[in-house]
């Protein structure tokens, strides 16, 4: 159904069957308009490059194999209105400086779907470069894993790339799974990300919405920086080793709905200052961060740089050993209408039975900002001096330093719906 993507626009186009005997970069250039090339089962050796307007698709999927001889891209887009489906790629060019892609796609090459193609080689997966209206759909790209991470290429790169989907993409053992940079007006859904740095990655992009994700066995699950308006709802990250979400210079976005399940360093990654963190927000301000779930983090949410004017609430933090970790001038209030957060290790009480503490919940104290900036005193948390001065903090609150507190935290986490929740669906199918 989808091969004809976008052929209905082309009154004159023509059907072609080809084997691999045949010339297929001869019969691409000598194409019309609208063409649809249906290619047969075996090996089409080559860097085949696309000029005008076509279909290029497997008659079954994945038997038509593009081998690009370990050089170069393996498919060259260089027109509008060009679907891509059913096709495997393999063995495309190494380089990174010089970009090469198993499918490159050149800037201004509108209105294309690549759809349900398999590619595995060393650098790029799928490159889409300032194009307006991309669907890449069903994909999977799989890395090189005996190279080492930063000598791999990004699974599928979008770079000033606006109006596009991507949907249903799987990435594997390569940099980072999706890389975004300077795009706009994008949806990225459904997509499955793993053993890998970065599951989503966001430079310098606006009014973009990342949801219903998977990402797992990563360094950081989404790694959002120096963005706008960003729509994050419904995604999970399992097993990270340095960040479920790091936000860095983000603004007016919403983060809401997402869990994350495990972040913590390995130990034989272990340095100081280097703990795995659930939330991480650095220098990040005018957000909203709600909904969400963290289970098993070093720490829960860690907010540094200035992040101020962050709405947080009707989140859940559970087992975390540090639930926050907010250095801050003044009080922040984490709780919106009367609804904080949960937090497994609040201690209060609800005596009228309305699903909230009595008392506020303040996780921070002077003893955890000493700690934060002389991190060598944690041999001493445990000492009769570092006790006492916790007491007397618990019993005379004017000592006590402004931080993070939540006046109305919740009793029970918030359930989520997996018939509604895609994310979650993903994460226990996956385990």
């Amino acid at each position: 159904m989808l091969a004809l993507f976008f052929t209905s626009f082309f009154a004159y186009s023509a059907t072609i069957t080809v084997s691999p005997n045949q010339d297929l970069q001869q019969l691409l250039d000598n194409s019309q308009s609208g063409d649809e090339f249906l290619l047969k089962q075996g090996e089409y050796q080559g860097n085949f490059t696309i000029t005008r307007p076509l279909t290029l698709k497997s008659i079954q999927p994945h038997k038509a194999v593009f081998n690009a001889g370990g050089k170069g891209n393996g498919i060259y887009v260089k027109s509008e209105y060009v679907t891509l489906e059913n096709l495997k790629v393999i063995n495309w060019g190494d380089d990174l400086t010089e970009q090469d892609a198993g499918i490159y796609i050149d800037k201004n090459s509108h209105h294309l779907a690549l759809i349900n193609n398999q590619l595995q080689g060393d650098a790029f997966g799928i490159w889409v470069d300032k194009c307006d209206d991309v669907k890449v759909i069903n994909n999977t790209v799989v890395g090189n894993p005996k190279l080492r991470s930063a000598d791999r290429g990004n699974g599928i790169q979008l770079a000033s790339v606006s109006n596009g989907i991507i949907r249903g993409n799987t990435t594997s053992l390569v940099r980072d799974g999706l890389y975004v940079i300077a795009s706009k007006n994008n949806t990225l859904e459904h997509n499955t990300m793993h053993d890998l740095r970065y599951g989503i990655h966001y430079m310098y992009s606006y009014d973009n919405k990342v949801q219903y994700n998977l990402s797992y066995n990563t360094r950081a699950g989404y790694a959002l920086m120096s963005s706008r308006r960003l729509i994050v709802n419904h995604n999970v990250t399992r097993n990270s080793e340095d960040y479920g979400f790091l936000l860095n210079y983000i603004t007016q976005s919403d983060i809401s709905y997402n869990i994350v399940d495990h972040v913590w360093t390995k130990p034989e990654n272990k340095v100081l200052g280097r703990e795995g963190k659930g939330l991480f927000v650095y220098n990040s301000g005018y957000n909203t961060i709600s909904h969400n779930i963290v289970d098993t983090a070093e720490i829960g949410i860690h907010l540094t740089a200035g992040s101020e004017k962050t709405k947080v609430f009707a989140n859940s933090f559970i087992n975390n050993p540090v639930q926050v970790k907010y250095v801050v001038n003044r009080e922040e209030e984490w709780s919106k209408e009367g609804g904080g957060n949960y937090w497994s290790n609040y201690l209060g009480w609800d005596l009228n039975h309305d699903g909230r503490g009595d008392t506020p919940f303040e996780p921070n104290d002077g003893i955890d900002k000493m700690v934060w900036q002389y991190p060598e005193a944690k041999m001493l948390l445990d000492s009769p001096a570092v006790l006492i001065l916790r007491w007397f903090q618990s019993q005379f609150p004017v000592l006590k330093p402004v931080g993070v507190k939540d006046s109305h935290p919740l009793m029970k986490p918030l359930a989520v719906d997996d018939e509604k929740d895609a994310g979650a669906m993903a994460m226990t199918e996956n385990k």
